[in-house]
């Protein structure tokens, strides 16, 4: 078996994972690199192998940064199958035609800037046409039930606690007479979150691929994240102001959402609206509410006794057309808005931001894991002005950042995670993390007796 690291690997974006094993090449992921806009194009633009010979895509979740360069592998030549939990393919179908449009929309806006300096035009990575053709390829298995791959070779689908459907993958591989097991980690979630069930430790296999995003720091408690943010709310309303946040359509914005839905029910939460601005996240929401087996006991309680939607609440509306989004900035009364992209690269937050960074009234409330050169990262670094649509803002909001609203395990249970096979393990292979949090998170297995640990860089391949 033959691993190729062909994203997040050394950094925290892009994710993909060539496995060669008993002649079948299988891709782990398929996600978009996200960094400058040059490297961005031409990284996602070419695979390093061909895509018509694969034998089939391993799909853990739905982030645009494991599944958004679908379209274009499609586009290249690769027919199917992919392979995903049910919400995964569901949330999948929604997210990659959404990416499509707004790939037409910023290389529309891009070419108008180059024609103007006498440049030729570029082409999108892929259109919301391209993206609705990775939909008939997808082949749904739920939780725990094994299924066949290719020939010699089984997956499971394990619930990993990240986003809707999201799951770790364990791989059976049969090989010459030897059988080899590897659990390839998806994205790890957390205890406790809203909404969904805790992640399933690894167990039964022989290697451990997985995540270190935050190797380099335990998270706070969930319940002090929550406390954390309400009291950046209300010191917000206080001062009249409004809280912008940027964040994925899909996970993290139904989670606020039911977090201060649980306030409203408290009488907590001032009478204030709460806007939800993204019409893919009014869809993702759609798509969790089908899909309540995935949730969790206290969820699922908090449904039964209140008798209405855990995503839903008088306070919040959720917008859809342009000219509500662009009303939203015309009002001047303290307000929730929530908006789409996470890392604030696209879509509707730039707007808000673009209006409201300015005033120091509002805050700004970064709640996840931001990536290196994007505008999210460049606001949670404090950053006195900041480039939005080409032009300058002073940073005069407050900025409030919360990790412990990440659906991202910290160190502790990453380590917990790793050592729950460690009786048996053959080897931990770290990816999707950066230098920093791979190296302090390999002294810590270290310090837990896992010494079997491997770093790979991008475009290196490892034999197991």
């Amino acid at each position: 078996m033959r691993i190729h690291f062909y994203g997040a690997a050394r950094t925290v974006t892009g994710s993909q994972y060539l496995l060669e094993a008993n002649g079948a090449r299988l891709l782990l992921e398929c996600g978009l690199f996200q960094g400058r806009r040059a490297e961005t194009y031409e990284r996602n633009r070419n695979f390093r192998f061909d895509p018509a010979g694969l034998n089939a895509v391993l799909l853990s979740h739905a982030h645009i940064d494991h599944s958004g360069n679908l379209p274009n592998l499609v586009k290249q030549g690769f027919a199917g199958p992919i392979y995903a939990t049910p919400p995964t393919a569901d949330l999948a179908d929604i997210m990659l035609r959404d990416s499509g449009h707004i790939q037409e929309a910023d290389i529309q806006w891009l070419n108008k800037r180059r024609q103007e300096r006498g440049e030729y035009p570029l082409e999108p990575l892929y259109t919301e046409e391209d993206a609705a053709r990775v939909a008939p390829l997808f082949e749904r298995w739920p939780y725990g039930q094994p299924f066949e791959v290719a020939e010699g070779i089984t997956a499971e689908f394990i619930e990993a606690g990240h986003i809707l459907g999201s799951a770790a993958i364990r791989l059976t591989v049969r090989e010459r007479g030897q059988t080899t097991r590897l659990w390839f980690s998806g994205d790890i979630g957390r205890r406790d979150l809203p909404l969904l069930r805790d992640p399933i430790l690894p167990f039964d296999a022989d290697y451990l691929m997985m995540e270190c995003t935050y190797g380099d720091k335990p998270h706070r408690d969930p319940v002090k994240a929550h406390l954390e943010f309400h009291q950046a709310v209300l010191r917000t309303v206080r001062r009249g102001g409004k809280v912008i946040v940027p964040a994925f359509a899909v996970g993290r914005t139904q989670e606020l959402v039911y977090s201060l839905h649980l306030m409203a029910v408290a009488g907590t939460l001032p009478h204030i609206p709460v806007y939800v601005d993204s019409p893919l996240a009014l869809h993702a929401t759609q798509i969790f509410e089908k899909h309540p087996e995935c949730y969790d006991e206290q969820t699922l309680q908090f449904i039964r006794i209140g008798k209405h939607p855990a995503l839903s609440f008088s306070n919040l509306k959720y917008i859809q057309t342009v000219e509500e989004s662009k009303a939203l900035n015309d009002r001047k009364e303290p307000m929730v808005i929530i908006a789409a992209s996470g890392m604030a690269e696209a879509g509707r937050i730039l707007h808000h931001l673009k209006n409201n960074i300015e005033d120091p009234k509002n805050t700004v409330l970064i709640v996840g894991w931001q990536a290196p050169n994007t505008l999210g990262r460049r606001l949670a670094d404090r950053e006195p002005t900041v480039r939005i649509y080409g032009e300058e803002y002073a940073v005069r909001a407050e900025v409030v950042t919360i990790g412990g609203l990440s659906a991202h395990a910290g160190q502790d249970l990453l380590t917990e995670y790793a050592a729950a096979l460690n009786s048996r393990s053959k080897g931990v292979i770290l990816v999707h993390g950066e230098e920093r949090a791979a190296d302090a998170l390999r002294a810590k297995l270290a310090e837990a007796g896992i010494r079997r640990v491997v770093y790979p860089d991008l475009f290196t391949d490892l034999e197991l």
